[in-house]
């Protein structure tokens, strides 16, 4: 602790500090990652529509991620230039409009493109995000204060089935398609929402009128002795992020969880419709069962980031995560009907978000400044191929197989890897610095 713990009380600090961030910063999240999945609600009626095949579908889905790769670093690095506030309103109100432009999608090229250009429109974000919560809270405090955060990626299932849904029902109204409907509806208010950024977010503790001069001495005093204990202070240039085998191990490790999160996201609709069958009335099915995984994926997240901080133990944490959800992706695959399908999705996904609060923390602990911003871009960026492979690969194999099962089973292999990787990270770790 440093010398001004007599005059701030940190838990206080932290809460307040939490309460003031984390519930805007989750909306953000929530409107971001609604207008990345909600092709998979549309999915149905654009195929049906456009006559799209499970390749075509795949593969568009998948698109947003390559754009979202090659312009995550550049847009993260971006934020140390421009600064938070700006660069995030930036990303929000570029994405919100493409999103919202979703609707002149008329064929695979045009529907290639969009969705290429909504993932370049909002490369960046994540990134930012996570290495915005490090000018904030200590390494000890950061799964929870992450998890919360990350929360929204679940909960935006939760918010975004039902909604959606309720747009589908909009076919044919003012000459739109339902799922045109969708896009115009989600997409513009993201914009608008990107715009109170520029007034509702501060660059960090030093602007913060809300903090007094000692909270913001004592708050900086922590961050800086936290960075040196777990030596980020020494790996703070761009260079040391892409030197850290660590790093690399632990970034393999977020390609698994990536191609997961979004075979969850873009097919999880579309796999219990089909269980279904053709009479139960698709959008009515999604808004009735699709959000119970996210709901139960988001309590996951508080617990596991709150277990990970308690023992200060991220690696087996991770790994943990990773099983339950090998185990929910093998037992979907030999799944036959909606019930047993829901529970499986429902292991798969707790398994996958519990994971974020832990990752996070342990990876933005090794690194600080711009090696921070490099590395957690670097990290999202190969999570973004693999955001690409996950829709693509599911769709082809069930266009030459006619089943799910060898995507989703692939899918279970994948998951005990990345655990494997992420108890082997530590291996690689310097010796120098604190275990995990």
């Amino acid at each position: 602790m440093s010398k001004l713990t007599t005059a701030v009380a940190p838990d206080a600090l932290y809460r307040r500090i939490s309460w003031r961030l984390i519930p805007y910063l989750f909306v953000l999240y929530i409107v971001a990652y609604v207008d990345r999945v909600n092709v998979g609600f549309a999915a149905a009626e654009m195929q049906r529509d456009l006559h799209f095949s499970d390749t075509v579908y795949g593969t568009g889905a998948g698109m947003f991620f390559l754009g979202y790769a090659l312009f995550d670093l550049p847009s993260s690095l971006m934020i140390r230039v421009a600064g938070t506030r700006l660069w995030i309103a930036r990303i929000m109100v570029t994405w919100g409009l493409i999103a919202a432009g979703m609707i002149f999608v008329a064929s695979p090229h045009s529907f290639y493109w969009m969705r290429f250009l909504l993932g370049v429109g909002e490369a960046g974000f994540v990134p930012g995000m996570v290495y915005y919560f490090t000018f904030w809270f200590p390494s000890p405090q950061r799964a929870r204060a992450v998890g919360l955060f990350m929360t929204a990626s679940s909960l935006a299932g939760v918010v975004g089935g039902p909604v959606s849904s309720a747009l589908l029902r909009l076919n044919g109204c003012a000459g739109l398609s339902g799922w045109q409907w969708l896009f115009l509806a989600e997409g513009l208010p993201t914009a608008l929402l990107g715009l109170s950024v520029l007034y509702l977010l501060d660059d960090g503790p030093e602007q913060a009128r809300w903090l007094s001069v000692e909270e913001k001495q004592w708050l900086t005093a922590e961050l800086d002795i936290d960075r040196r204990r777990y030596g980020a202070s020494e790996h703070h240039r761009l260079l040391d992020a892409f030197r850290m085998p660590a790093v690399w191990v632990l970034a393999l490790a977020y390609v698994v969880l990536q191609i997961g999160v979004y075979t969850v996201n873009l097919w999880m609709p579309t796999i219990l419709g089909r269980l279904a069958g053709p009479g139960a009335g698709e959008a009515s099915l999604m808004a009735r069962y699709s959000t119970l995984p996210y709901v139960l994926a988001a309590a996951g997240t508080v617990l596991v980031g709150w277990s990970s901080d308690r023992t200060n133990e991220r690696r087996g944490h991770i790994a943990a995560c990773l099983v339950v959800a090998a185990a929910g992706f093998g037992w979907v695959a030999v799944c036959h009907t909606v019930g047993s399908a829901l529970a499986a999705f429902c292991m798969a996904a707790i398994g996958l978000w519990s994971m974020t609060g832990p990752f996070w923390a342990l990876t933005t602990r090794m690194l600080e400044g711009t090696a921070a911003a490099g590395g957690i871009a670097m990290i999202t960026m190969l999570g973004g191929v693999g955001g690409f492979l996950g829709p693509y690969l599911t769709g082809r194999l069930r266009d030459l197989t006619h089943s799910f099962a060898g995507g989703l089973v692939g899918m279970a292999v994948l998951a005990v890897v990345g655990a494997g990787l992420a108890l082997g990270s530590a291996l690689v770790t310097e010796p120098s610095r604190p275990a995990a």
